[in-house]
């Protein structure tokens, strides 16, 4: 799909449009929003997304709209566990939910930018050298493989992004101020919450080294990858507070993004050998993760019916 200038701009302009609604929406008074207006944004952003992706496929045929809607299965997935370490670093750093929402918005933005830079210097790579395909494919297989492995948990303080930014940067005011930067006895200083974008940020370039060459293993298509991107994204900050607790509880989700990466992968590897259609790689990917789920719910509620017992 070769996507003409306005289109970009006008994708782009939408997505600024919807930012800002959402902003409008969920950012008002200190305390959570509530479930059923949760429900109902998440719902919408997900509608958004699937009404988009058919217009795609009117547009330019029926294989762009399942390369679009797997890449968005992938992205919208590997965001789950984007938000378990977004969970563990708010919590860390006591933020109330207002300022947990101001964090998270302008931490979306940051990432459409990252990701969509990220997006044309891979396009760019793979267009040049053929064998970087190859390369993210066994990085993908890695990444896949490492998420089988518990990790120790981490105190995030001792993180190396949290260091460095609190030696580096001129951080001070109130640890509770609602801004990113204020003047604290007559010199302009960080707060606490521009420090915990950082980390947001940092955490999310991170996943987007997995889940961008992850979209490379089904289509090379910058405008696909992008927007398949971006509406995963967007929806990100309503899904935030509807799953934040119920996350911790998917105990079977960090095994099942990483067979749906060590899958994706060697579907790039082996694309010479095996090759498998998008369509195929629709039903595997969605299958994966919705056996992950329903093992997860199975064992949370075998736990509880141990906890009453």
């Amino acid at each position: 799909m070769s996507a003409p200038l306005p289109l970009w701009i006008g994708f782009n302009a939408a997505i600024l449009a919807l930012l800002a609604l959402d902003l409008g929406l969920l950012s008002r008074g200190d305390r959570p929003p509530g479930l059923r207006r949760l429900i109902l944004t998440t719902v919408a952003w997900i509608i958004l997304a699937v009404g988009f992706g058919g217009w795609i496929g009117l547009h330019a045929g029926g294989a762009k709209c399942l390369e679009f809607f797997t890449g968005y299965l992938i992205e919208y997935a590997l965001s789950l566990d984007n938000i378990l370490l977004f969970v563990l670093i708010f919590t860390a750093f006591g933020l109330t939910p207002a300022r947990q929402r101001r964090v998270l918005f302008w931490g979306v933005l940051g990432a459409l930018v990252m990701r969509g830079l990220m997006i044309l210097a891979g396009v760019s790579l793979l267009a040049r050298f053929d064998w970087i395909f190859y390369l993210f494919g066994a990085y993908i297989v890695y990444a896949g493989i490492n998420l089988f492995i518990p990790k120790p948990h981490q105190d995030v303080e001792q993180t190396h992004v949290v260091r460095l930014a609190r030696r580096f940067l001129p951080l001070g005011g109130d640890p509770d101020s609602p801004s990113f930067i204020v003047r604290d006895h007559g010199r302009l200083r960080f707060t606490l919450l521009f420090l915990v974008l950082i980390v947001v940020e940092v955490t999310d370039l991170v996943f987007a080294l997995d889940s961008i060459p992850a979209i490379f293993g089904v289509t090379t298509d910058p405008f696909i990858v992008y927007t398949s991107n971006a509406c995963a994204i967007l929806g990100l900050r309503s899904l935030y507070f509807l799953l934040a607790r119920a996350v911790t509880s998917l105990v079977y989700l960090q095994p099942g993004l990483g067979a749906v990466l060590v899958f994706i992968g060697a579907k790039m590897l082996l694309r010479a050998l095996v090759p498998i259609s998008t369509g195929l790689s629709l039903l595997v990917v969605g299958g994966i993760l919705g056996v992950a789920l329903i093992a997860s719910l199975i064992a949370r509620r075998r736990t509880a019916a141990h906890a009453h017992s």
